[in-house]
Formats: structure tokens, C-alpha cells, sequence
């Protein structure tokens, strides 16, 4: 069972289910091609993104390990 948290870097989340791509779009996280952003972590993409990292985490673990 895979766990993400806040410090968990974005490029891994989507190595590890690329299927979670949406759920960043939602966000407005429109550049996940981009080295940069692949390497930020949840809580620092939510922070430019102004989205609270707790609810983002819990639909990536909900997503995730709900297949």
C-alpha cells in the first residue's frame, strides 16, 4: 500500500501511478512535463498552487489505493 504525505515528490507520485495526473490538473498544476515541477514536492506544489496539501493528499492515497 502506497503512502503519500506532504514531503513526497510529485515526479514519484506519477512514476508510481500515472493515472493521478488529473488530480493535479485540478489544481492548476498544468506544467507536469516540467523537470521543475516534477521535483517539487505535495506541500510545495499546493503552496504555489494555493490548495490546502491535506485534501490533495488524501485524493492521491484515496486514488491510489483505492485501484
Amino acid at each position: 500500500m502506497t503512502q503519500i504525505t506532504k514531503d513526497t515528490i510529485i515526479g514519484d507520485i506519477l512514476n508510481i501511478d500515472s493515472s493521478t495526473a488529473p488530480l493535479f490538473l485540478e489544481i492548476g498544476m498544468h506544467c507536469l512535463g516540467c523537470p521543475a515541477s516534477r521535483g517539487e514536492t505535495v506541500e510545495q506544489a499546493c503552496l504555489v498552487h494555493g490548495v490546502n496539501p491535506d485534501e490533495l493528499i488524501a485524493k492521491l492515497n484515496a486514488h491510489i489505493n483505492g485501484k
